[in-house]
């Protein structure tokens, strides 16, 4: 008799654990499947990093401008690509500041710690960088995409599509870089001209120009300290 109301004591005891049990594995479940999910999105944010980099940050501008000034002095190979992606990275960081921290105070690690959800996540992200673009963006550049892409006419500038800014955004960051690399070439074209025509004058017209110009063209950017110059000039450039 006794052995028969354990046996249904312990038979009670199971009915009520199972649905505990069965509750608490499925709450564990939903929590692995989260971080999981959070895990993938990160790592999918990591592969498609440097097209954000070159698409919505002010990399492009940098990097047009380095590489440019690199022909402009004559040396297409020097500084190598390494160093310049490397310097550009660096001041793209500065400049992008504000905006990472803003991104990832806001956005990125309430999304890790599970506060945010993925699409409350995505909106507060995108805020910050799409006001960046939209103070580095002409407003023709912007007229022409949404022209191009046939989408109708934004009322402001929160009808405006993420598909139509960031092109734009680049449009005008290419016009911008050209601007300043046109700026940078005018120094070093005249030290050419020069050097052709005393040359020329001198009766040495089988001597290459570049021969002369290069190491001129190299002092003086040294003694002009040129590289403090057009990476101020560069970062002062954004707004």
């Amino acid at each position: 008799m006794k052995s028969g109301c354990l046996v249904l004591v312990l038979l009670a005891a199971l009915v009520v654990a199972c649905p505990q049990a069965a509750a608490a594995s499925a709450e564990r479940g939903a929590a692995d499947t989260a971080q999981a999910v959070r895990v993938v999105l990160g790592l999918s944010v990591l592969a498609v990093l440097p097209a954000l980099l070159v698409c919505v940050t002010s990399f492009l501008r940098i990097i047009i401008v380095l590489s440019m000034l690199r022909h402009a002095i004559g040396m297409p190979e020097t500084p190598p690509n390494p160093v310049l992606i490397g310097l550009a990275l660096f001041f793209t960081l500065f400049t992008m500041s504000p905006v990472l921290t803003n991104l990832n105070d806001h956005a990125f690690q309430p999304f890790m710690s599970g506060a945010l959800g993925m699409e409350d996540a995505y909106a507060k992200g995108l805020a910050p960088l799409r006001e960046f673009m939209v103070r580095q963006t002409r407003e023709q550049d912007l007229a022409l995409v949404v022209e191009l892409s046939r989408a109708s006419p934004p009322q402001g500038m929160q009808d405006i599509g993420t598909l139509q800014l960031i092109p734009a955004f680049m449009l005008s960051e290419l016009r911008a870089a050209f601007q300043i690399g046109f700026l940078v070439f005018l120094p070093f074209l005249l030290i050419d001209l020069v050097v052709s025509s005393v040359l020329m004058s001198l009766g040495m017209m089988m001597m290459p120009p570049t021969t002369v110009a290069l190491p001129l063209k190299v002092l003086m950017f040294v003694l002009v300290d040129g590289w403090s110059l057009i990476l101020k000039a560069l970062v002062g450039s954004f707004h």
